[in-house]
């Protein structure tokens, strides 16, 4: 039985995010067969969060798959999505300082969505420290060219007094 629900994420995931229909037929499939399937909960969450805007259904979904196994990977980046998106910062911050303290999570990702987190906040500095924490965890260079993009995203928000000090500094040294 798995192998036939594994069939049908896998048809979910090659259509996504260019065939919804296609998408949301294999889904229904596979939670027909399997209704605790991580990847396939994580997709409709998905579904529900970038396509439809329904932030509390793809929440609901991302809180299954957690209960279903903690350590389903590939939805703590998803759920802190929406917890930022849906302006749940306290939550998306109590569920960042516990994805850190599971072993096998991806540090670097997190400690990135800390520093987006931060950023939210207008708390730049903050931001960019987070950013140094991500920068250590990171171990491929795509990844490692996002947190750049981020820190100079952050950089470009701080105020300009703030900028010209560092610059300031930095020439200094």
């Amino acid at each position: 039985m798995g192998t036939l629900t594994n069939n049908y994420v896998f048809k979910a995931l090659e259509n996504y995010p260019y065939d919804l229909e296609e998408v949301m037929e294999a889904l229904n499939y596979a939670l027909s067969y399997d209704d605790k399937n991580t990847m396939a909960l994580t997709l409709m969450g998905r579904v529900y969060a970038e396509k439809l805007y329904k932030y509390d259904e793809a929440i609901l979904y991302y809180k299954e798959v957690l209960s279903v196994n903690i350590n389903a990977f590939e939805v703590y980046s998803h759920y802190i999505n929406v917890l930022l998106w849906n302006e749940d910062v306290k939550d998306a911050e109590d569920f960042i300082d516990f994805a850190l303290t599971v072993k096998g999570s991806d540090k670097a990702m997190l400690y990135s969505k800390k520093a987006v987190l931060n950023e939210q906040l207008k708390e730049y500095k903050i931001a960019l420290s987070f950013i140094k924490q991500a920068r250590v965890y990171a171990f491929n260079s795509e990844f490692i060219e996002t947190i750049n993009d981020q820190k100079v995203r952050i950089k470009g928000k701080m105020s300009k007094k703030k900028n010209n000090k560092a610059s300031k500094k930095n020439k200094k040294n």
